[in-house]
């Protein structure tokens, strides 16, 4: 069995993270890692989990953790790991980390836009960007997964296809992305009260949000050129989910047939992503607590462009399942091992 440390346990991630390995069938939680939560039961936290979980969370011990975890999920602030992880502690694990401090590959660019000094930059080039679907033979080498955002996720597995076979004009690529509230963790802002998200919806982070380099280093990887793309994310008053629609200006007189023969190219054996029939518009209640990514596109010929729509649960393949997903390559099992997840409905 693959031990495994959850350092974060308590947030939102770190909760789905235990409830995925619960069921796995080649996993066991051995360390719930917790700051705030320090000796308190994990049920006492998460009722969902009376008489399933009875441990305590624990202290953080990063070096000690190492020595005794086969991998350790980090979910965690940004920040966080860069300032502990060393390479000696690599060497004895295996780190996914769930923050963005290992994802982008320029160091300047993690600095300018999270505003913290990175503590381990040399360890960068040591990461693999751990999007199973587009770097899966470099996951499995690694002993560090960067582990993608939710927002990264859903834009770039819609758009990737499309940029990488040239039939968009990158520089035309807009994302508009909305998120249901778990995406902002479980800390308490006031920002996220019931009363400031019921009813409501909002755009935040406009021109700003700190995903959008993320996305702008993969799709430059496709486009085997730099990529620019206008992201806006909005606040939507749901628990999960994540809808994104993004249009682009196709580069020749193109065909529905032509753009789904791109996206079946990429992704007609992956299991996790599901290309919907031609008129059928992704909705996230159709993945949500799943490991699935719905994609659907409409070319629209009047404007010359095509709008593409993806959906994911953020929690699942924005983050956990995704990060389990990541495991399984890393120890050699199928990826669909504890991941074979039937969306909640409704």
């Amino acid at each position: 069995m693959i031990k495994a440390g959850i350092i974060g346990a308590t947030g939102y991630a770190g909760a789905e993270l235990v409830r995925i390995l619960m069921r796995h069938p080649e996993a066991e939680v051995k360390w719930l890692v917790s700051k705030s939560y320090v000796g308190e039961r994990f049920s006492s936290i998460y009722g969902n989990m009376f008489r399933i979980i009875d441990e305590d969370c624990l202290g953080e011990d990063l070096p000690q953790l190492a020595e005794e975890a086969d991998v350790i999920f980090t979910a965690t602030p940004q920040g966080y790991l860069s300032q502990l992880l060393t390479e000696e502690i690599l060497e004895k694990t295996r780190m996914i980390d769930l923050s963005a401090d290992y994802r982008l590959s320029d160091v300047s660019v993690y600095e300018q836009w999270y505003k913290l000094q990175h503590g381990s930059p040399q360890l960068i080039k040591k990461a693999v960007y751990g999007l199973c679907e587009l770097h899966r033979e470099a996951v499995k080498k690694t002993r560090l997964v960067a582990n993608p955002g939710c927002y990264t996720t859903c834009s770039i597995l819609s758009v990737y296809p499309l940029v990488a076979e040239g039939l968009i004009n990158p520089a035309t690529i807009v994302i508009d992305a909305k998120s249901g509230t778990s995406g902002a963790g479980r800390g308490a802002k006031t920002a996220n009260l019931f009363c400031e998200v019921n009813e409501n919806i909002k755009a935040y982070g406009v021109a700003t949000h700190r995903h959008t380099p993320e996305i702008e280093e993969q799709l430059s990887l496709a486009a085997n050129e730099p990529v620019t793309v206008s992201f806006t994310p909005h606040l939507v008053p749901m628990n999960r989910g994540i809808l994104v629609t993004a249009y682009a200006s196709v580069m020749d007189e193109l065909t529905e047939e032509d753009i789904r023969i791109a996206y079946e190219k990429y992704y007609k054996d992956e299991y996790f992503i599901r290309l919907l029939p031609a008129g059928v518009c992704p909705e996230t209640k159709w993945v949500e607590g799943s490991n699935f990514v719905d994609i659907g596109f409409v070319l629209d010929m009047r404007t010359g462009r095509v709008i593409i729509m993806g959906a994911l649960d953020n929690l699942v393949k924005g983050a956990a399942g995704q990060a389990v997903q990541n495991m399984n390559l890393l120890f050699g099992l199928d990826e669909k091992t504890g991941l074979e997840l039937v969306p909640v409905f409704p």
